[in-house]
């Protein structure tokens, strides 16, 4: 089933201290974000990527699409202060209607079968994510004292891509707007009016690169 997807590459990366945009840094042959974009140019039920930037790197992003022959990018959309602001534009440009996934830059390693069976689920539901069951043993801690250890049974941590209907995620960003509510990721604004999200199984790989630790691994999944 075709799906068309916004990916997220504005954002600085402050954790990664390296002083640039995190998605620009080269693992092995190619930027973070090129890597991220091949998974998508080379599905073929991907009609489009919408790929939005910081504006002032416009220029950089341009270059690196023609050099590594990235096609299926039809539009480049300056995002905004947070990324809550940057998915909404993006969303916003998208033209056709159906199933929109919205994925962060940084994360390289989803595999197509993922995204098919995350594609599938939205169309059934209206919106799913990708998660994994937590492994480590979560507390909660308040000024460095453990205050609680939460059950970890029913916790799952939620990766990208997320995928929705296109009206239904243009609804929910719209009600988040209109309230101010501040979210983390796109399936709490679905959460927020009232509908379910279902839950597609992903994979421990599917990192997303934060850190610099983060680039050795990825060097090692390369």
């Amino acid at each position: 089933m075709e799906y068309h997807v916004v990916i997220l590459a504005a954002g600085q990366g402050k954790r990664m201290g390296a002083g640039k945009n995190k998605m620009l840094l080269n693992v092995l042959d190619a930027p973070v974000v090129i890597h991220t974009l091949r998974t998508f140019e080379q599905d073929t039920a991907c009609s489009g990527i919408t790929l939005v930037i910081n504006q002032a790197e416009k220029d950089v992003f341009q270059d690196l699409l023609k050099k590594f022959h990235i096609k299926k990018v039809n539009q480049i959309v300056n995002g905004g202060k947070e990324r809550q602001d940057s998915v909404f534009l993006g969303l916003k440009a998208v033209s056709e209607e159906g199933i929109v996934l919205i994925h962060d830059g940084a994360r390289p390693f989803v595999k197509k079968e993922q995204i098919a069976k995350v594609v599938q689920a939205a169309d059934l539901t209206g919106a799913a994510v990708l998660a994994v069951p937590v492994k480590d043993t979560i507390k909660k801690v308040i000024n460095n004292k453990v205050k609680e250890t939460i059950d970890r049974s029913s916790l799952w941590a939620v990766q990208t891509p997320q995928a929705f209907r296109l009206s239904l995620i243009l609804k929910a960003h719209e009600y988040g707007r209109s309230i101010n509510a501040e979210v983390t990721d796109d399936a709490s604004l679905i959460e927020l009016i009232g509908r379910d999200v279902a839950v597609v199984q992903g994979d421990y790989r599917n990192i997303k690169i934060t850190t610099p630790e983060d680039l050795l691994v990825a060097e090692q999944y390369l």
